[in-house]
């Protein structure tokens, strides 16, 4: 279930975004871009109630660039002649327009002089808004200073520039006063909605019901595991045929997860419709665990490494939603023949693919039938109403009639009900007007364009203010999961979010997020501590969003140099673009050729893929958001991005080196910078001096990115360790949130860190001490790795002060240097920490201290605690009585009895156990009920863990992995008795402590034990030196 969000208040008029056609000359903007985090103080725009308002889908940024107009029109930028008078005049013919496009936005259909009038208004409030932010960049800045004014009006004397606004804001009366005229001419005030708009609330979404989508999946689930699970040796190839939407990878997923146990290796992939093949297979050795060689690019060197890698192992990989015969060509060559039992899973829309998919063998191709009527009304009502007995009796016939137009595709019936589950039930009609939206044949014949039809109805539903940030889900790949906080801070950094009354952007774009997961838009991911943190897009859904893209001019998907091209001849500004290229998929020739007043009026730019092609971002500059994220290790050059004065995110996420700007104070708007990356450089770098080592990491430019507020830095590629200098102050930056410094390197914290008060997540690299007087610092949420050696006990003591802290993590380098007191301290604070849910503490575990082990106080709500980096006496009992605890990792002297007290915790899944002796001729038995949901379970000794451990019948009833580590001179020549009674066990590996030779015997006794379990679960040992 999604965390209560904060209620988010409607803005007064619907917000919505869409990118229109545009039939008037382009806005003369040539001097350079600009945008600060706040250019101007709007204090004039807030009394027109339109202050914060946000971007639109379907009438642009006309609400924001009538702010900037107010504010141009007064306070005080009224001293400069001549723009005052003009600024004015536009602010009114545009009110008067914004009338008329207010109404347009609530209908779902224009007719074509108005759509075509709505068009060019929209696009011209881009050029407008793109104009207007070029004038405050080149007289003034961002920030109004003293004497700004009086600077300002000496330029304008003495530059002769007056002229030149006075002429552009006249081009621009003139496209007003044309835009107004032919609104008077065609009557378009007069144009009516054909359909009344639906206001949802978003406080009346329903909480997403994970287990929904797994309604109706057992009998599939066990003919295809029937399929699967057969003794043929060879290798073998079972298709999922199906309609888009049946649940084909749903299916797969779940038979998967069941029993890739039984695998060596294994890999879940997605292909999507237009593959890049490289790609694809880099993420297939990724799944697999292989080490990337840097040398590798060709598909072909890529395909000889997967096959070298799993010749001769037993290996379980599904191929997910596969389109073309030729792509399976192409990766069933990584695929090799032995005699292991290998099995590969293809799931697909198309009858040919499956075919061709398993040779030929029509008897390995399953196909996906619609649910019945039974589990479909069930799949229904648990997404509506949360279970199936307390439904109205009034909405039963028209819940019958929609159900059957479903025609049992759960994902048009998740997706309906979700759009149902957000109209209160009282109103009848308007469940009744949904169902009369819905096709007539679709359950009889379900074809792609009936499904569209289906999801389209969510879409014209969905709330105006939500529209935009759903469709800019279209910048993301096929088949990605997405991160929610990349989502929050792109629309954030956009203007897609609505910020009236002073709420924070960030905190509305989150409910956004989950009011779009709720009405089942976009589909549940990855959860951190019961928080859901990353979505992806169901490929039917994104065919969706790039349909409504395309039809509003919004966003453009560029695969190849063919689409490069194709952009740059159509009539209509391209705003938003998504590249996603192969190695040879754009060249330099197709951008130089193209005209580059188009590139700048481009709002967002990603760049996917392999190819380690970059455009020239110089020529973007009115750009606010810039995403990279490629597997090329080649070097790339961002020095320019110090000129794109709009910037607002800047995220790159790549496996080579990243040469930065020497300034980047210019960046006044920026908000997130984060870049992940082998090495970060600057012009100025030396990569390596023989006598001093690496050059320092020089940040001390941040100070003047006023308006940051997520910094992230990682790199991991440098063989030595590099200073990371920061600014010797840092208060100017009161919108940091988020600092976090993932390398290896001497930081030294400047001392008004303490006063940032919004800072909530902190994390620097490991022997950094402990800010003074970090008791302050009471918003934060993460602290990490901070080393307590150098830390003053007064520091250490003011962490109990942190009582918001959810994440903890601490390094101890010397424990037993650690003064007594200190430990005192700090298991005091960590008592005080009443809402932490992650500790961590780490260090050299050469030395045994039992300071930890007697903490009075501990919050009840933590899930990961790791301490294998501190060595303790035995397992504290504390521990014992964390009943939320998930994951446990421990290092101890000896364990007994604590053992079957840590097999009553009722939340534990993971469990990482090192013991350093083990009490002779003492056995552990496990009972029925121990462990009830434990699913991984490692434990290591130099002794013999494997006659200490023994489980009974109905012991670790979910245990599916097994991990034992252990001396070959200490073992007892068996393994552990009982493994037959875990009967989830699909997996057991052995590490033993000795030569080569030593495993033969181990390996002969842990196989036959493997070979007797019901499960035949997957084995491997391995031997590492003493």
């Amino acid at each position: 279930r999604l965390p209560p969000q904060p209620p988010v208040t409607p803005s007064p008029s619907p917000h919505t975004f869409i990118q229109l056609r545009r039939s008037h000359p382009p806005c003369p903007c040539h001097l350079s871009s600009y945008t600060s985090a706040r250019p101007f103080d709007l204090s004039a725009a807030a009394v027109a109630g339109v202050e914060m308002s946000a971007v639109s889908v379907t009438i642009g940024v006309m609400r924001p660039l009538l702010g900037k107009l107010a504010e141009l029109a007064g306070g005080e930028y009224n001293k400069l002649k001549g723009v005052k008078k003009q600024a004015s005049f536009l602010e009114k013919e545009l009110s008067a327009m914004n009338f008329a496009l207010e109404k347009m936005e609530l209908m779902d259909e224009l007719d074509p002089v108005a759509r075509d009038w709505r068009d060019h208004v929209r696009e011209m409030s881009y050029d407008m808004d793109n104009c207007i932010d070029d004038f405050v960049r080149q007289f003034g800045g961002g920030h109004a200073k003293v004497g700004f004014i009086k600077k300002t009006a000496r330029r304008l004397k003495m530059l002769g520039e007056r002229h030149r606004i006075s002429d552009r804001m006249e081009e621009l009366k003139a496209l007003a006063l044309e835009a107004n005229e032919r609104r008077l001419r065609y009557k378009i005030d007069e144009c009516n909605p054909n359909s009344s708009s639906v206001t949802i609330d978003p406080r009346m979404s329903t909480i997403y019901v994970e287990e929904a989508g797994l309604v109706g999946i057992e009998g599939p689930s066990e003919e295809l595991l029937n399929l699967l699970t057969d003794t043929e040796e060879k290798l073998k190839v079972v298709s999922i045929l199906g309609f888009g939407g049946l649940g084909k990878t749903t299916l797969a997923k779940q038979v998967y997860d069941e029993i890739r146990g039984k695998f060596e290796c294994t890999a879940f992939v997605s292909v999507s419709q237009r593959p890049n093949m490289t790609g694809l297979l880099y993420r297939i050795q990724l799944k697999l665990g292989m080490n990337r060689s840097s040398r590798v690019y060709e598909v072909q060197d890529i395909i000889e490494d997967l096959r070298q890698y799993l010749t001769h192992k037993r290996y379980l990989i599904v191929v997910d939603d596969l389109w073309d015969q030729s792509a399976w060509n192409t990766i069933s060559r990584a695929f090799p023949e032995n005699a292991n039992g290998c099995r590969v899973i293809v799931t697909t829309r198309v009858e040919g693919v499956a075919y061709g998919a398993c040779y030929g063998h029509p008897e390995c191709i399953y196909g996906m039938k619609p649910l019945g009527e039974k589990d479909s009304k069930k799949l229904f009502l648990h997404r509506v109403y949360g279970c199936e007995e307390d439904h109205p009796s009034q909405l039963e016939d028209i819940s019958t009639e929609i159900l059957k137009k479903c025609g049992g595709l759960p994902l048009a019936i998740i997706t309906i009900a979700s759009l149902l589950a957000s109209h209160p039930e009282e109103l009848r009609d308007e469940w009744k007007s949904i169902r009369n939206s819905l096709g007539t044949q679709f359950a009889a014949n379900p074809t792609l364009e009936g499904m569209k039809n289906i999801l389209n109805l969510s879409y014209i539903h969905l709330p105006l203010h939500l529209r935009a940030c759903f469709l800019h889900l279209g910048i993301y790949p096929e088949d990605r999961e997405i991160e929610r906080d990349d989502l929050v801070r792109q629309w954030s950094a956009e203007g897609l979010v609505n910020k009236l009354h002073g709420q924070d952007s960030e905190v509305v774009a989150k409910s956004y997020f989950n009011d779009l997961i709720n009405r089942s838009l976009i589909q549940p991911g990855r959860t951190e501590d019961g928080e859901l943190v990353s979505c992806r897009v169901h490929d039917m859904m994104l065919d969706l969003i790039l349909s409504k893209c395309e039809e509003h001019n919004f966003l453009r998907v560029e695969c190849n140099s063919e689409d490069i091209a194709r952009d740059h001849g159509r009539k209509y500004k391209v705003r938003r673009i998504s590249m996603n290229f192969s190695n040879d998929g754009a060249t330099d020739g197709i951008i130089s050729g193209s005209n580059h007043s188009s590139l700048s009026q481009v709002r967002s730019l990603a760049l996917f893929g392999e190819s380690k092609y970059m455009p020239p971002l110089l020529h973007f500059k009115h750009l606010r958001v810039f995403f990279f994220k490629s597997f090329c290790d080649k070097a790339i050059d961002l020095t320019v991005v110090s000129q794109l004065f709009q910037l607002r995110y800047l995220k790159v996420s790549f496996e080579g080196n990243i040469k930065l700007p020497t300034k980047i104070q210019g960046l006044v708007h920026l908000e997130t910078l984060e870049l992940h990356c082998n090495e970060l450089e600057t012009p100025s770098d030396i990569a390596l001096s023989k006598s001093w080592g690496a050059k320092p990491i020089d940040l001390t430019a941040i100070s003047q990115l006023f308006q940051l507020r997520h910094l992230k830095i990682s790199f991991r590629g440098f063989s030595l360790e590099r200073k990371i200098e920061l600014p010797t102050q840092l208060q100017g930056l009161v919108h940091l949130r988020t600092l976090e410094l993932d390398c290896s390197g001497e930081l030294e914290i400047p001392s008004d860190i303490v006063h940032l008060l919004r800072l909530s997540h902190l994390t620097v690299p490991f022997g950094t001490q402990l800010p003074k007087g970090i008791k302050n610092m009471t918003s934060l949420h993460t602290l990490g790795r901070f080393d307590l050696d150098e830390s003053s006990l007064e520091d250490i003591e003011g962490l109990g002060e942190l009582t918001n802290l959810r994440r903890l993590g601490l390094s101890v380098s010397f424990p037993d240097h650690l003064r007594t007191t200190a430990w005192v301290a700090l298991a005091h604070s960590i008592g005080m920490l009443h809402d932490l849910r992650h500790l961590c503490v780490s260090g050299d575990s050469s030395h045994t201290s039992d300071l930890l082990g007697s903490l009075s106080e501990h919050s009840p709500h933590i899930k990961v605690l790791e301490l294998g980096g501190l060595r303790m006496p035995r397992v504290p009992k504390w521990i014992c009585g964390l009943q939320c605890l998930c994951r446990l990792e421990l290092n101890v002297d000896t364990c007994t009895d604590e053992l079957h007290a840590l097999g009553e915790l009722p939340s534990l899944v993971h469990l990482r156990l090192h013991m350093w002796s083990i009490p002779k001729d003492s056995t552990v038995i496990f009972s029925a009920g121990s462990f009830p949901v434990l699913e991984l379970c490692e434990c290591k000794s130099e002794y013999d863990v494997t006659a200490y451990l023994a489980f009974g019948a109905g012991a670790m009833p979910k245990l599916s992995w097994l991990e034992l580590q252990f001396d070959k001179s200490n073992w007892g020549g068996s393994a552990p008795v009982g493994l037959e009674h875990l009967l989830s066990l699909n997996s057991v590996f052995v590490i033993i402590r000795g030569p080569e030779e030593a495993k033969e015997e181990a390996e002969s006794a842990f196989r036959n034990c493997t070979q007797l379990h019901p499960n035949r679960p997957w084995f491997h040992i391995c031997s590492i030196p003493r």
